[in-house]
C-alpha cells in the first residue's frame, strides 16, 4: 500500500479488480495523503471522506456478490471545482456559489461515475475558471508542488498540482484558451485537449448552474500521469452531447503511425519570432526532438501550415473574447466598445464587445486556416509545439491588466503565455501535452502534440512512444 499513490489509474483498477485491496482501503489511502501533504499545497479544496467511503464500500459489494463493474469501479479520484458534481458543494471558485450543492452532475462527471469512479474531493481553480494561476477568495491559492513560489498554472491548476502529488490518478479539466494544457506542463503530468465537440461538458461552471450552451473552443479533457490513463478517460467521456444524442455516435479514426516514433511524420514548430520562449524551454524541447530523430522519425523542422503564429494568435484572441463575452453585462459592454485606450487591456475590451459581424469575419478565418491544417496534415501525422514561453511563474495576484511576466530579461505580456495554445485552440485541433524535461531549476518543461481534427488517437499514440524515450511523468521532491 505504501507506493498506491503512484500507481497509474489501470494499474490501481486492476488492482482493485483483482481482489488485492478493496475500494474503501484505496479512498482511506488517498485521503489520508491528501489530509498529510496537501497543506502547503492546496490543491484539493474540499473532500467528503465519508460519502466516498460509503460509495467504495457499495463497490466493494457489489464485487463480492460478482456483479459486472465498469473499467473504473472503485477507482477514487477527485473532479476540478468548476464541474458540478452531486452532493458536493462545487463554486467555480465564486463567493456567489459558495454554498452551491449540485443536483446533477456535469456530464463528464457523470460518465466517469457510470464507470466506477468515486470522487473524493475537488480541485482548486482560479474565478470561473478565467486566470492562469489558480487561486480565489473560497479556497486561497494553490502552490506548484516544484516551487511553493509559483503557480501551478490555470485554470486546471488544482487538477495538475494534486496528480502531481500523488493525491489522485485520474482528474477531469477543461480548456478553452489553454487550461489543461498550461497546468499540464506547469506542473510534469499528462493532459489531453481533446478534439472539440467530442467531449460534452453540460453541467461545467460557467456559465452558470443549468446553463445549456456549450462554449465555442471550450472542452473538457482527461488529465493524468500517464498516457494511457488519458486515453480512458477520453475513451469514457466522449460521445453526443444531450442534443445529438438520438443520431449521433463518434467513431474516431484509427491512430497514424505505427508501433514505434519512427513510423511517424514529425513536423516540429518550436519557437517563433511573434512568440519567442526561453531558452531553458527551448533546449529541452531541441533535445526532445533530437531524441525523436534519432529513434528513426522523420522530422521537418521548418514545415508549418499556410499560415503564422501571429495570424492564428489574433483570430484566436477574437474568438476567445466573443465566448466569453456571455458573462459580461449589457451596461459592461456598452462601456467596452466606446473604449479608446491603447494596448492590450483596450483591444480586449473592444473584442468584447465585438457585433456579430466581425464574429462572422473572425469564425471565416478560422475556417480558412482548419483547411490550412487539414491540408498540412496530409503530409505529417503530428506537430511538436511549445505549451507555453515559460515554465511555472512565480505567483502575480495583481490587477490582470497590469500584469506583465520576465522571458530571459524581456518583459512580456501576461497573456502572450496563452499564445501557443492558439494553433490547436482555434483550429478545434486535439493536442496532448506530456513532461519532456526539467529546468536547471527543478522546474518542469512539457511539450504540446497536435493532430488532425479528430486525431486524437493520432496525439495519444504518440505521446506514449514519446514518453518510452523521454521517461515518465517527474515526481516533485518531497512526495
Amino acid at each position: 500500500m505504501t507506493d498506491l499513490h503512484w500507481l497509474s489509474t489501470i494499474e490501481l483498477a486492476d488492482r482493485l479488480a483483482a481482489g488485492e485491496l478493496s475500494s474503501v482501503e484505496a479512498v482511506d489511502h488517498f485521503a489520508d495523503r491528501i489530509d498529510t501533504l496537501d497543506g502547503p499545497v492546496n490543491s484539493v479544496v474540499l473532500t467528503d471522506v465519508d460519502r466516498a467511503r460509503a460509495e467504495a464500500a457499495a463497490v466493494d459489494a457489489a464485487r463480492a456478490r460478482g456483479d459486472e463493474l465498469g473499467p473504473l469501479a472503485g477507482v477514487p479520484m477527485t473532479v476540478k471545482d468548476s464541474f458540478s458534481t452531486v452532493g458536493m458543494t462545487t463554486t467555480s471558485g465564486s463567493p456567489t456559489l459558495a454554498d452551491h450543492v449540485p443536483t446533477e452532475d456535469a456530464w463528464p462527471v457523470a460518465a466517469l461515475r457510470r464507470a466506477g469512479a468515486v470522487i473524493i474531493g475537488k480541485t482548486n481553480l482560479p474565478i470561473w475558471a478565467g486566470d492562469l494561476q489558480s487561486y480565489n477568495e473560497v479556497y486561497g491559492t494553490t502552490n506548484n508542488p516544484y516551487d511553493l513560489e509559483r503557480t501551478p498554472g490555470g485554470s486546471s491548476g488544482g487538477s495538475a498540482a494534486a496528480l502531481a502529488c500523488g493525491f489522485t490518478p485520474l482528474e477531469i479539466g477543461s480548456d478553452i484558451g489553454g487550461s489543461i494544457r498550461i497546468p499540464s506542463h506547469m506542473t510534469g503530468v499528462v493532459g489531453h485537449k481533446p478534439s472539440y465537440g467530442i467531449v460534452p461538458a453540460h453541467g461545467q461552471i460557467p456559465g452558470p448552474p443549468g446553463t445549456l450552451t456549450l462554449a465555442d473552443l471550450a472542452v473538457a479533457g482527461p488529465m493524468a500521469r500517464t498516457v494511457e490513463d488519458c486515453r480512458l478517460g477520453l475513451e469514457l467521456m466522449s460521445g453526443p452531447n444531450r442534443w445529438d444524442g438520438p443520431a449521433w455516435r463518434l467513431e474516431l479514426p484509427a491512430a497514424r503511425g505505427g508501433r514505434s516514433v519512427a513510423e511517424f511524420r514529425v513536423a516540429a514548430w518550436l519557437d517563433d519570432e511573434y512568440c519567442s520562449i526561453d531558452r531553458e524551454s527551448e533546449r529541452l524541447l531541441r533535445s526532445t526532438v533530437d531524441k525523436v530523430r534519432a529513434a528513426g522519425a522523420s522530422v521537418a523542422d521548418d514545415a508549418r501550415p499556410d499560415f503564422g503564429l501571429e495570424k492564428v494568435v489574433t483570430t484566436f484572441h477574437a474568438l476567445l473574447q466573443a465566448a466569453l463575452a456571455g458573462g459580461e453585462s449589457r451596461d459592461r459592454i456598452e462601456e467596452f466598445a466606446a473604449d479608446t485606450s491603447e494596448g492590450f487591456a483596450g483591444d480586449t475590451r473592444r473584442l468584447l464587445a465585438m457585433r456579430h459581424r466581425e464574429w462572422l469575419s473572425h469564425n471565416e478565418r478560422r475556417l480558412q486556416m482548419r483547411r490550412q491544417w487539414e491540408q498540412f496534415f496530409q503530409s505529417y501525422d503530428v506537430a511538436l509545439l511549445p505549451v507555453c514561453m515559460l515554465p511555472a511563474l512565480r505567483h502575480d495576484h495583481g490587477p490582470v491588466d497590469e500584469r506583465m511576466v520576465e522571458v530571459d530579461g524581456e518583459t512580456r505580456n501576461y497573456f502572450d503565455m496563452i499564445d501557443w495554445m492558439a494553433p490547436a485552440g482555434a483550429c478545434y485541433l486535439p493536442a496532448t501535452v506530456i513532461p519532456v524535461g526539467l529546468t536547471a531549476a527543478g522546474l518542469p518543461v512539457g511539450i504540446q502534440i497536435v493532430g488532425p481534427y479528430l486525431g486524437d488517437t493520432t496525439t495519444l499514440a504518440f505521446a506514449r512512444l514519446l514518453t518510452e524515450i523521454v521517461g515518465p511523468v517527474p515526481r516533485p521532491p518531497g512526495f
